[in-house]
């Protein structure tokens, strides 16, 4: 019941109670001795009226104290409720290290579960959320998921978190920010983004660029540095003693070792395409093949046979089958045997 109604029906009862026993009962007045002291002779209708009045007192102050436990246990329901829509929020923007206080029982549970997940939200689920927090980063969500640019700094998401890294990605696509400007920012970009973005740069950049940010190179950037190489366009010179740590910073199987000799094979001049992969094979037992590759792949048969001689006999077995058709007389190409 509300304190106020109540108040009013309470006035009212005490007033029709007191009118009652003036008008019908007695109208007489009276005193008492009260722990010695002589109370004043009032109506006897105010003496009815007066345990009534002090019932309404102390009914009220109980009525308060309760009302305002009430109000303390919803306001921390709704703070409770603020708080599992931010760690929603927080869940859909994928952010690490999350631990929300909840002080209501119902909530705990829901809180400790939200905290503890990622959540991947459907494509335009944002359409039927009323609640504009979450609204928002849904939509923001869509938005980057469909190669837009977001303004992500009132979520204070770290570089590396995999939302801003989209987004950053976004940006670059958009030639919102360069390769270089990327490379340049270590602490800024998430190392994902930072090597796409070498791939690029490789593309076009001098040697001393390549060679400033090795640190960030990929498989598939050495194939497009490769690629540069005496090549009609974006021509790239580069020297052995260049090359050898850059094949060195990768950790490449006997595969990869070939098919790198075959993407030099279109433009690098023979002599220095085999001394690379001589080297590389004297330091990495797994280019030695694509030294064995090249060799036969320029004929150089002789070289090919001397290596193979003097190989374990379980070394080399598709070479060495090559180098004894090529013995007998027969004449295949080098590629249908790697």
């Amino acid at each position: 019941m509300h304190i106020k109604r109540y108040t009013i029906a309470s006035f009212i009862l005490i007033v029709l109670t007191g009118w009652y026993v003036y008008a019908f009962i007695t109208q007489e007045s009276m005193g008492f001795n009260f722990f010695g002291t002589m109370l004043p002779s009032i109506s006897i209708a105010m003496w009815v009226t007066i345990p009534l009045v002090i019932f309404y007192l102390v009914s009220v102050m109980h009525m308060s104290f309760y009302s305002l436990l009430e109000t303390i246990r919803l306001r921390k329901s709704e703070k409770d409720y603020e708080k599992i829509i931010d760690a929603i929020v927080d869940a859909y923007l994928g952010k690490e290290n999350r631990s929300n206080i909840f002080k209501t029982d119902k909530y705990k549970l829901l809180g400790s579960l939200v905290d503890n997940s990622m959540i991947f939200p459907s494509v335009d689920f944002s359409a039927n959320i009323d609640n504009k927090k979450i609204s928002d980063v849904l939509s923001a969500i869509n938005s980057i998921k469909n190669g837009d640019v977001v303004d992500l700094k009132k979520y204070s998401l770290p570089s590396s978190n995999a939302l801003f890294v989209h987004n950053e990605k976004n940006r670059y696509k958009q030639g919102n920010i360069s390769a270089e400007d990327i490379l340049g920012a270590k602490n800024k970009y998430d190392i994902s983004l930072r090597k796409e973005a070498y791939g690029d740069f490789v593309k076009k950049a001098p040697l001393h660029a390549i060679e400033k940010y090795k640190d960030l190179l990929t498989k598939e950037a050495l194939s497009e540095i490769l690629a540069r190489i005496n090549a009609d366009t974006n021509t790239l010179e580069i020297s052995n003693e260049s090359l050898i740590p850059l094949f060195n910073d990768l950790k490449l199987t006997s595969g990869e070792y070939i098919e790198a000799s075959k993407k030099l094979s279109k433009s690098m001049l023979p002599e220095q395409r085999i001394k690379l992969f001589e080297i590389l094979g004297n330091e990495d037992e797994a280019a030695m093949e694509a030294y064995l590759f090249t060799l036969f792949d320029l004929e150089m048969l002789s070289p090919a046979k001397e290596i193979l001689d003097v190989s374990q006999s379980d070394e080399y077995p598709r070479f060495k089958a090559y180098s004894s058709l090529r013995e007998s007389g027969k004449h295949f190409n080098i590629n249908l045997f790697v």
